[in-house]
């Protein structure tokens, strides 16, 4: 059994894998073992675990880049630090040691004939954190696919192993609603056959692939790879063709979606790579047919995007949004921001965004899109945006806000 009493000591900072590799049996021996060691200082991204808000002791911390899965129950009891950071930064950070990085916990698929466990699916900044944490533990997880090219570590690399034969964790995905194919519709009619594609996950995500089946020759450069991607290659339609760099391939940091494409990963054309490459500015600028999908909880009136709190709960994360809108704001070909118009009985088109939050500049937004329509704000003045922005609002709330832009000038 684990025991990281040995190596564990009151204020010490512990990271983890998220979504499907999310390491779970190693975390709950941790959070088991915490009491005695003292108080500790976490760090994931998103979770599912949802026994962590009960199981973590009272004097520790969770840290991370958002309030992503069961992180937000933590951020309603006050116990998740929040980094307001960009995707792309976290390698950095963790060289630089401004997160939790003595420990690190990480899923990985048994070990080769040379000793060599491979990351799997699980690379994102996981990879990058390995590289500058000395200690490190392994769930050794016989269901980990072993992905050619991914990154690997050696298994006298780590201090302790824990040997599991458990499928990974699914996504739990709503199915997409008349709203979301909508959109989804919308957003197609914006790509071109042989454009490169980061889209956001969850149900709306799921639509758009839907909705580009009749593309051709489409590319995949994303921080996760989903069901909706393995659909498009199953058909032809994502083929990586006329992609500038890793042509030929789907390029992403991690897996999210079905059994079934945890199965058939390791025989599809993805290339699995951490943070430093799928985020990094300079990868992306080369990609000049870039097509950013992200989506927000509101937009203001000018193009200002907020996708990370709503009513004083941290949904959301800056994560890879910016990286990606901008690059392909600048470099690529079209950043685009989708969101339904209203949400819980409240326009999601707002005269001034409700939290005051900034997650995307408005510099960086080239279209944003509602079930109602698109509005193209590349090139236009502040009273245009304003124009079409409201043009894309739900109906019933069109007035109000034409009225608010009235009174404020």
């Amino acid at each position: 059994m684990v025991d990281f009493t040995r190596t564990l000591a009151s204020g010490m900072g512990v990271w983890w894998g998220q979504a499907s590799a999310e390491p779970r049996p190693l975390v709950d021996r941790l959070l088991e073992q915490a009491p005695e060691i003292g108080p500790l200082r976490l760090f994931t991204g998103l979770s599912w675990n949802d026994q962590l808000a009960q199981s973590m002791a009272p004097t520790d911390t969770m840290v991370s880049y958002g309030g992503l899965g069961a992180l937000r129950a933590l951020g309603d009891s006050d116990r998740l630090d929040v980094v307001p950071c960009h995707y792309s930064a976290l390698p950095r950070m963790f060289a630089e040691r401004r997160l939790p990085s003595d420990v690190g916990l990480l899923q990985v698929a048994p070990p080769d004939r040379e000793g060599m466990c491979s990351l799997g699916i699980g690379v994102d900044y996981m990879a990058d954190a390995a590289n500058h944490t000395q200690i490190l533990y392994a769930e050794i997880n016989h269901r980990m696919p072993v992905v050619p090219g991914s990154p690997a570590l050696s298994i006298d690399r780590f201090t302790d192993t824990l040997e599991t034969d458990r499928p990974l964790v699914e996504e739990d995905r709503r199915p997409a609603g008349a709203e979301d194919r909508a959109i989804a519709g919308l957003v197609a009619a914006l790509v071109d056959d042989g454009d490169c594609l980061q889209v956001g996950i969850g149900s709306m995500g799921a639509a758009i692939f839907d909705a580009l089946s009749g593309h051709r020759d489409l590319g995949v450069h994303t921080g996760m790879i989903t069901d909706g991607v393995v659909q498009l290659i199953d058909k032809g339609v994502v083929t990586g063709s006329r992609k500038q760099i890793d042509t030929g391939f789907a390029t992403a940091g991690t897996a999210l979606g079905s059994t079934d494409l945890y199965e058939r990963i390791s025989s599809l054309p993805v290339l699995f790579r951490p943070t430093s490459y799928t985020h990094a500015p300079q990868v992306l600028a080369r990609l000049d047919s870039l097509v950013a999908v992200n989506f927000a909880i509101e937009v203001d009136l000018t193009g200002q995007v907020g996708a990370e709190i709503s009513r004083g709960t941290y949904l959301g994360a800056v994560g890879g949004q910016v990286d990606f809108a901008r690059a392909a704001a600048v470099t690529g070909k079209r950043s685009i921001i989708a969101l339904r118009s209203t949400v819980r009985g409240r326009s999601s088109i707002k005269f001034a965004l409700d939290e005051g939050v900034v997650t995307t500049a408005r510099a960086d937004v080239d279209c944003v899109v509602t079930e109602h329509g698109v509005a193209h704000l590349r090139g236009q003045p502040l009273a245009e945006r304003r124009r079409r922005l409201i043009e894309i609002a739900a109906p019933e709330f069109r007035d109000g806000l034409a009225e608010l832009v009235r009174t404020s000038l």
